[in-house]
């Protein structure tokens, strides 16, 4: 199997809702299924697995075939390289975790399972748990227990659905950071189902949105929210951009990160990651100010020098989003209609972006 070729999908369905979806997940990424409730994201997972019939389908992945419809070709699930954890986790209840994980190892020599067990269970955390059964465990213990199980099928494509609605806040974001750990160490190609942006926006690199049986928007994240352009997110939440962005140093002595997003390099409260780790940021437009000259004797860490791309119509009448660009990276900015007249913002114009180092949030 290439594992350069990612998840290719094309599904159309007439009932009992219409659905008609063509979309690449990109191999050793995460991609981020979003949309409202109902808008068929579910379906879509349960079709790539093979649960779910078709009108008309053609799913591969890595170079191989799993449904074409015109060929008269549908993989039964248990023949296709995936691994799925559904959203209310689907234990069986009556067997232990290294009882379920060895269910899912029946693809591999009965010598080798044992000790395939163990490791998935280090590899979750969860090595001083494998004897319990799911009613004795949390939340999150049971969603890595799920998560171990899908993994043992040794998947081309780990399919999440909604896998963070059933938990709180806190142990949300442990659970993502957790899901991150595991993707980047195994080089995983993952499609995750949800409805909650920060999902998107801290976790993945790809995004697909679905609404009422159909794609919407497809293609980056970081150009989607550079552009504020996210069919049926942008009333949900203030423009942002998220940016890829990795660690460039860290200066002990004031507890500050330097990270760097291309061109960009922005100074951060002191984050727990390693020089060169990958990490997420999210910068709200608000969050940026903009200025002509140098400002001294503020509690400012980042200056940036920009350049206005566009300006376009805010939420807000006495609004303006401005786009800009620092060399590649793009940026957003909210001002007011009076800032943009005094400033003489025009596309083009050079200017300051100041940026709070408190404001960035970054996810490593």
């Amino acid at each position: 199997m290439n594992p350069g070729t990612g998840l290719q999908v094309r599904l159309r369905r007439a009932v009992p809702f219409a659905l008609d979806v063509e979309f690449e997940a990109p191999a050793g990424a995460i991609t981020a299924l979003f949309g409202p409730s109902g808008s068929g994201k579910s379906t879509v997972l349960r079709a790539i697995a093979g649960l779910q019939p078709m009108d008309a389908a053609r799913v591969s992945c890595g170079g191989a075939t799993w449904t074409d419809t015109a060929a008269g070709l549908a993989l039964p699930p248990h023949r296709r390289p995936v691994g799925f954890v559904f959203q209310d986790y689907a234990l069986f209840p009556h067997l232990t975790v290294r009882e379920q994980l060895a269910l899912s190892l029946g693809h591999r020599p009965a010598a080798e399972r044992p000790a395939r067990i163990e490791s998935l269970l280090q590899l979750v955390q969860l090595q001083e748990l494998g004897d319990r059964r799911p009613a004795t465990l949390s939340g999150g213990q049971q969603q890595r227990a799920a998560l171990a199980r899908a993994l043992a099928r040794d998947p081309a494509v780990l399919l999440l659905d909604e896998p963070f609605a059933a938990v709180d806040w806190a142990l949300r974001e442990s659970l993502r950071r957790e899901l991150v750990r595991l993707q980047r160490a195994l080089t995983l190609t993952v499609l995750l189902v949800t409805h909650d942006f920060e999902d998107v926006a801290k976790l993945a690199s790809h995004l697909v949105v679905l609404d009422g049986g159909a794609v919407t928007a497809s293609g980056s994240v970081e150009s989607l929210t550079a552009r504020n352009a996210v069919p049926g997110v942008n009333g949900l939440r203030e423009p942002a951009v998220a940016l890829d962005a990795r660690v460039e140093a860290h200066e002990s002595e004031r507890q500050l990160t330097v990270i760097a997003a291309g061109d960009l390099r922005l100074e951060v409260p002191a984050i727990a990651a390693a020089v060169g780790a990958p990490v997420r940021i999210q910068l709200g437009a608000r969050e940026v100010i903009l200025a002509s000259r140098r400002p001294e004797g503020l509690s400012l860490h980042n200056v940036v020098e920009a350049e206005v791309l566009a300006i376009e119509p805010a939420s807000h009448a006495a609004l303006r989003l401005v786009h800009l660009r620092v060399g590649a990276t793009r940026l957003l900015s909210l001002v007011t209609v009076d800032a943009e007249r005094k400033l003489e913002l025009a596309p083009g114009k050079p200017v300051l972006a100041l940026v709070k180092a408190v404001a960035i949030e970054a996810f490593a």
